[in-house]
């Protein structure tokens, strides 16, 4: 019984870890508002090596359409300057020699589009992750029976994986809503 327990806190775990790496990734998608979350992948140079944006400056947002960057050493302006540009977020700096502000751009419908169906696609890669981790468990379970656990615990330790990932599928489902109605709300 006790790898029964075992094994059904480790798929836990793994659907967990699905559901927070999602979060992440949705967090990154800009949607139409300023969030100094999708300056978060940003690595600049500093002295020699990569290290996060968030780590050499103060990121703040003084209204909903405009990100500030100010840089706690000077000479750290110019290497932000170029990881903002080398990065895929797709908005220009402007540098005023103390700040570099971020204007966050009205996004088209067909923009919109595009992220909602990027949305789903994270959301479909995480569904797989859970789908997978309930399999893996699955399968060691009937393993388990292999090696002399009874067929009724087997399909008891089922039911109990198939609702926890049920209720990760449902959480990746309120996950993907929400996003989609911050990025189709102008």
């Amino acid at each position: 019984m006790e790898d029964i327990k075992t094994y059904l806190n480790k798929a836990e775990e793994s659907m967990e870890g699905a559901t927070l790496y999602l979060d992440d990734v949705l967090a990154r998608i800009r949607a139409g508002k300023a969030s100094v979350r999708i300056l978060d992948g940003i690595k600049v140079n500093y002295y020699g090596s990569l290290t996060p944006l968030s780590n050499v400056a103060t990121i703040t947002t003084p209204d909903a359409k405009t990100i500030t960057i100010q840089a706690w050493e000077k000479t750290m302006i110019s290497e932000i300057e170029k990881a903002i540009m080398a990065s895929d977020i797709g908005i220009m700096p402007v540098n005023n020699g103390e700040i570099i502000r971020l204007a966050i751009p009205s996004m088209t419908e067909e923009r919109r589009k595009q992220l909602v169906k990027q949305v789903r696609t994270e959301g479909e890669d995480a569904k797989i992750a859970v789908r997978n981790a309930r399999r893996d468990v699955i399968e060691r379970f009937k393993k388990l029976v292999k090696e002399g656990l009874s067929e009724d615990m087997e399909k008891d330790a089922e039911t109990d994986v198939q609702k926890i990932h049920d209720r990760f599928i449902k959480k990746i489902d309120d996950m993907i809503a929400a996003k989609e109605k911050e990025i189709m709300t102008v």
